[in-house]
């Protein structure tokens, strides 16, 4: 367990998102016939807009809104078809709430089109591994960017999970894309970092991860943390569809926040803004404890 530093990290449009203060709630809003875990709920922009201001007025700091659907084995979806699924939704939520919208997207011209109708934040899922233009929108924009791990395509990820050390691997990575994002021109201010559970991972892999995720904290930028509904949770549980999956994402959260996460992305904001508030209380409550042990020998730690 690890009590975060502060981050200011710039967004665009001139806000700054503060993290470390408390963990984030980013509540995931598809646009998206076939999402794993939502698929067609949304699929409809006016639904879409009740959908996120239902979340934020649920406790959601960050909406991340998204048109292609990203699961293992999913087909890719054209710009042009993506920005009429999202678009619509970010002019209308960026007019009626001040909470950060997030574009996720790994096409730079999606995304200098959300930016412009009111995003501030990126959500690149290949770490600038798709579309290296992605940087340069970022840094002329100056939204904020997350770089998420992953290996391959959709629909070939699974072919690329094999690691000798899932941590490391990760960690180098992950490393690797902040140099292709500053390269672009993105501040390192701006960026953060997200281990990408599920993608070109075994369910082995995401638990590793998920259980070592403060060792991400060597790459000195914050953490996001997206295990909600996944099927890694699968294991423990056996087999339930992913809205059947939420107590698990309670246990995955808990466990991110007390490792470090600074921001977690999951569907069922209402539910997991409880778990947040109190795995946070338990974090804070460890990083008194342990000043007090550092103040003299008689702490019981």
């Amino acid at each position: 367990m690890i009590k975060p530093v502060r981050y200011d990290t710039p967004l665009s449009g001139g806000r700054v998102l503060r993290l470390g203060e408390r963990t984030l709630l980013m509540g995931i809003l598809n646009i998206t016939p076939d999402s794993f875990a939502d698929g067609g709920v949304h699929f409809d922009a006016g639904r879409a807009i009740a959908a996120g201001l239902r979340m934020v007025d649920d406790g959601a700091d960050i909406l991340d809104i998204g048109g292609e659907s990203t699961r293992p084995g999913a087909d890719e979806v054209g710009a042009n078809e993506e920005m009429r699924r999202v678009l619509p939704v970010i002019e209308g939520l960026a007019r009626q709430t001040d909470a950060v919208l997030s574009i996720d997207t790994y096409k730079a011209v999606v995304a200098r089109e959300a930016v412009g109708r009111g995003a501030s934040m990126i959500n690149d899922i290949s770490g600038l591994q798709y579309d290296r233009l992605l940087g340069e929108v970022a840094a002329d924009t100056g939204a904020a960017l997350v770089l998420m791990h992953t290996r391959g395509r959709s629909r070939t990820m699974y072919e690329f999970a094999e690691y000798q050390e899932v941590v490391r691997e990760v960690v180098e990575e992950l490393g690797t894309a902040i140099g292709r994002a500053t390269a672009a021109g993105v501040s390192r201010e701006a960026i953060i970092l997200d281990p990408g559970f599920g993608f070109a991972k075994k369910a082995e892999h995401s638990y590793t991860l998920l259980a070592r995720l403060p060792e991400l904290a060597t790459l000195g930028r914050p953490i996001l943390s997206g295990p909600s509904r996944k099927s890694f949770l699968k294991g423990p549980i056996g087999e339930r569809l992913p809205a059947e999956r939420e107590w698990a994402t309670a246990a995955a959260v808990t466990t991110s926040v007390l490792g470090g996460a600074y921001i977690v992305r999951v569907h069922g904001v209402k539910e997991m803004r409880d778990v947040v508030r109190v795995a946070d209380r338990v974090r804070e409550e460890f990083g008194e404890e342990l000043r007090k042990a550092r103040q003299g020998p008689f702490s019981p730690l």
